[in-house]
């Protein structure tokens, strides 16, 4: 980046940190940091959809819709985050491929299984073997957050479905009693008050999803525990203009600043939206604040 960059083994001290720090490589590195902040912004409210959806189902009058709504929640809390993560992602991309091949290559009359090896056709694959690098890595990058938002909707539908449980049933039925239906009460009376409810639970929620991000490196996208692994590890003339011995405490140091950063501006946000959200509610957060009033 800097013009005196040109011959790294003339360098040292403050012109050599300098150079190495502003490499390709570091840039990489420091546009994963968006990647993760990216996952974040699409999961978040994705996995909050999911969560609604989960938490309307498993109060649904219709049985078998309340049973998918409870089989979903159940199902993806029992099971290891890894487990699921490794496992989802790779049943997803073949069904998908699997889907592709059927419609796009209906006179191949081979197993796509073969042994162990998945094989489809070229124009099935997913995405194709020509595309550019580019969209590899945007399609693996929707494959995380999709599993990410289904992994973490379950959560979030737990919470919603507990949150919805202690909205007082006596405020529906006064609803109903005024001539609401009961879709008309579950939209104004019970989702504007379950929030409250909701927050303390969706904000642990989003704590461990902050938290969880690292698990993109498992899932082959280059984020920041990619990129620091690769690059704190010993380096030599061999490999590279800029070696180094084993740095990796250095980057992963960083990584623990930016995460307790992270999360302390998280719990600020939340903890203001909390004290709005509870404004003149009968809620513990509301009782205190008007007895802090008095």
């Amino acid at each position: 980046m800097f013009s005196y960059c040109a011959d790294p083994s003339t360098l040292s001290g403050l012109t050599w940190l300098s150079c190495y720090l502003t490499t390709g490589k570091h840039m990489a590195f420091y546009l994963s940091f968006g990647t993760v902040l990216l996952l974040l912004a699409i999961t978040a409210p994705t996995a909050l959809f999911f969560g609604y959806l989960g938490a309307t189902a498993a109060r649904s009058v219709v049985a078998p819709i309340r049973w998918i709504g409870k089989t979903y929640i159940a199902i993806v809390r029992g099971v290891p985050d890894i487990a699921f993560f490794l496992f989802f992602v790779i049943a997803l991309d073949q069904a998908i491929e699997w889907s592709r091949h059927k419609i796009l290559c209906p006179e191949w009359a081979e197993s796509v299984r073969q042994g162990n090896d998945f094989v489809v056709c070229d124009a099935a694959k997913m995405p194709l073997g020509n595309a550019p690098q580019w969209i590899h890595e945007t399609y693996g990058f929707f494959l995380a957050v999709f599993t990410f938002a289904i992994v973490f909707g379950a959560f979030a539908a737990n919470v919603l479905f507990g949150a919805m449980r202690a909205v007082p049933r006596a405020q529906m039925e006064t609803a109903e009693a005024y001539g609401m239906s009961r879709r008309q009460a579950f939209r104004r009376i019970m989702v504007p008050q379950m929030w409250v409810y909701a927050l303390p639970g969706l904000g642990n929620l989003w704590m461990v999803l902050i938290k969880a991000t690292p698990l993109l490196f498992l899932l082959g996208v280059e984020d920041i525990v990619y990129w620091a692994r690769e690059m704190g590890g010993s380096k030599t003339t061999k490999f590279t203009d800029y070696p180094h011995g084993d740095w990796r405490m250095w980057y992963f140091l960083a990584l623990l600043v930016f995460y307790l950063a992270f999360t302390r501006v998280s719990e600020i946000f939340l903890e203001r939206t909390m004290t709005r959200l509870t404004k003149g509610q009968a809620t513990t957060g509301g009782e205190a604040q008007r007895k802090a009033a008095a």
